[in-house]
């Protein structure tokens, strides 16, 4: 078994670092398993964690120009990782991808689950269309199964690391709003009703995996790169359309993908006393329909007066 600083962890006042403690990274040997890196919220997680020391085990699927960016940019940094082509909706290429864990070292440390799929209305319509045939089994399979697979087959190669070791499940606040008001024209129905599911998934793996392993669920709204700019439904949308979402949003505009990352990073390596828990990280967009009215003068308000 692996030794190694745990980030994050308790210390004594007493404690004091020693010169080697402060020049090595905080994520030191650790491997961290990120799906979807290849796209702009994953791109922004794998970086996080890489600066951070960590081994990246990289599973991918489609976007091919995507993917070679990502691997020549992560090539050029000199960071340790290793891409491994993956439908995650079969269970057979996830167990290769248990296998590249254990071959990395026979630990893992972070599972990041950000993998899911998303017909945005704007862009697929509706469901009946001949074109979406199977679409709605992909976005349940890809956002709700495939996470589960990759927990079922990797946990318990986390288990084996007494604390520390953090699942983080990226989910949309589409659970909350499904298609419905303005940014019913991103969030489909099947989309919608996987990442409500996901929050069940969160709950019981976080009873299963304690103490030695937390598990928390990042709750996503409006981000540069998913469902805003960089995507093909807000390019769909007029500009009359996108200004009437961001209006929606309290603090009036997109999260961005480094915002993102530096929230998982927090759950997975710093948030050491949370697990099972829902942060919801949507910028106001879930309260934003429904914005508080000046206070009327009132019946007895205009007696006095």
């Amino acid at each position: 078994m692996r030794s190694r600083p745990r980030p994050g962890g308790y210390s004594t006042p007493s404690s004091r670092p020693s010169a080697f403690d402060i020049a090595m990274p905080e994520l030191n040997d650790s491997v961290a398993l990120i799906p979807g890196a290849s796209r702009p919220v994953g791109r922004a997680i794998a970086r996080k964690f890489a600066e951070n020391g960590a081994r990246l085990l990289l599973p991918v699927f489609d976007w091919p120009e995507s993917i070679e960016e990502m691997v020549n940019e992560f090539t050029d940094r000199r960071w340790q990782f290793t891409v491994i082509p993956a439908d995650l909706r079969r269970e057979s290429d996830v167990l290769r991808v248990r296998d590249a864990v254990s071959q990395a070292g026979g630990c893992l440390d972070f599972l990041i689950n950000n993998i899911e799929r998303g017909g945005m209305p704007v862009v697929h319509g509706s469901y009946d269309l001949p074109c979406n045939a199977g679409q709605w089994d992909n976005e349940i399979e890809t956002t709700l199964k495939a996470k589960w697979l990759l927990f079922h087959h990797c946990f318990p190669l986390m288990e084996r690391e007494k604390g520390g070791s953090a699942v983080v499940n990226i989910s949309s606040v589409a659970a909350e709003t499904g298609r419905s008001g303005t940014a019913g024209m991103l969030f489909s129905d099947g989309y919608s009703a996987a990442n409500c599911a996901v929050r069940s998934l969160t709950e019981q793996w976080a009873r299963e995996a304690a103490p030695a392993v937390r598990v928390n669920e990042l709750r996503l709204g409006i981000t540069s790169g998913r469902h805003a700019e960089g995507t093909r439904g807000w390019a769909a949308l007029d500009s009359k359309e996108q200004q009437k979402l961001l209006a929606e949003i309290l603090l009036q505009r997109p999260a961005t993908t480094d915002e993102v990352a530096e929230a998982v990073y927090f759950l997975a390596v710093h948030a050491t006393f949370m697990t099972g828990s829902v942060v919801k990280m949507d910028g106001g967009l879930s309260l934003g329909g429904r914005r508080v009215p000046p206070v009327p003068p009132g019946i007895l308000g205009a007696q006095e007066a």
